[in-house]
Parts: structure tokens; C-alpha cells; sequence
């Protein structure tokens, strides 16, 4: 299991200091969660939309560094230390969900089915998750699970309208084999 506390000591290759691009295009409002938020760059475009944004992160770290971009950019964002696969028990229901970067972290088939699940329990019906995750379409054994294309169909599929499924790029900071990472990009809303 990853030490995500120790991740955010120093600057991790998926904190590139602003939202990731496939994310800075969309429009949000209403309710948005953003599920393993990091530092807060989805939230905080959300907020900065007019959203009401809450950003949740297992690591202590990062949500304090999150709460203080937000306090320095001067937006009302929510930032909370909460489990991936505990949602429910945060006693709320969105709109949209955001997950960049989540879903890959999980090691198997079957906590990633759960994780969506948990998702799914707390959109409302009709709502949206997007979510971009790693593909195993990028080469070498370096870095989080490669997630396939019919992973991703399956599990969306039961409770789940699958909007849009296309190939995308994880923009990173360094240190890491490629800069740009293949990904694959979702959108799925709630039935």
C-alpha cells in the first residue's frame, strides 16, 4: 500500500500545480466531489466555477496543503481526510464526481468495482462521474496499475450509463519514464 503521507513530503509526479487538461475544459456546478483530490486543483476550478466543492484525500498533507491553496486564492472550497472507499459515510450526495488519478491506485479488479460502487452511492440519479485513470496502453511496469478499456466497460456497466470512454494523457511533472502517460477518460452518469 502506497504512503500517501509520504507522498505529499515532496512534490509527487502527479501534482503539476493546476488541473490536469482533460479536466480544466469541463463546467461544473451544483455539488462536486472530488475524490482523492491531492492538493485541490479539480476542486478549486470547481469552486472557482461557482460549485459548492468538497475535495477529499486519505492524506493529512495533502488536504492541508489543499486548504491552504484555497485560502490563498481566496475560494470557499471544502476540503475533508476520507477514504476512497468510505463515501457513504460522509453522509452527502453530488451532482458530479471527479476522479483523476483514483481508480488505478486500487490493486485489484475487485476494489476497484467496490470503489466505483461507493462512488456511485453518492451521485445522485442522473448524476455524472468523470474520471481519468492510467491505461494499459502505457508501456513498462513503472507507476500505479494499467487499467483496460474492457475493465473500464464492465464496470460501468451494471447502474451506470456509459456517456463517453476515450483514450487521453496524464500530463506529469518528471521524474517518471514519460511525461505524458496514456490514460483512458470516462464519463459515466448514475442510473
Amino acid at each position: 500500500m502506497q504512503d500517501w503521507e509520504e507522498s505529499y513530503r515532496a512534490v509527487p509526479p502527479w501534482d503539476i500545480g493546476r488541473p490536469q487538461p482533460q479536466f480544466a475544459g469541463l463546467s461544473f456546478a451544483g455539488r462536486v466531489i472530488d475524490v482523492g483530490c491531492g492538493t485541490g486543483e479539480h476542486t478549486l476550478l470547481a469552486a472557482s466555477q461557482g460549485a459548492d466543492a468538497l475535495g477529499i484525500d486519505i492524506s493529512a498533507t495533502a488536504i492541508a496543503q489543499a486548504r491552504e491553496k484555497a485560502r490563498g486564492r481566496g475560494l470557499q472550497a471544502r476540503f475533508e481526510i476520507s477514504d476512497a472507499l468510505e463515501l457513504p459515510s460522509l453522509g452527502e450526495s453530488f451532482d458530479l464526481a471527479l476522479d483523476s488519478g483514483v481508480y488505478h491506485v486500487f490493486d485489484d479488479v475487485e476494489t476497484r468495482r467496490r470503489y466505483a460502487e461507493c462512488v456511485r452511492s453518492v451521485l445522485d440519479p442522473g448524476g455524472t462521474l468523470y474520471l481519468m485513470c492510467f491505461s494499459d496502453r502505457t508501456p513498462g511496469d513503472w507507476g500505479p496499475q494499467r487499467i483496460r478499456e474492457a475493465e473500464l466497460r464492465e464496470t460501468f456497466a451494471g447502474g451506470w450509463e456509459l456517456v463517453s470512454l476515450e483514450p487521453a494523457q496524464f500530463e506529469i511533472n518528471s521524474g517518471l519514464p514519460t511525461r505524458y502517460p496514456a490514460a483512458w477518460f470516462l464519463v459515466a452518469r448514475r442510473r
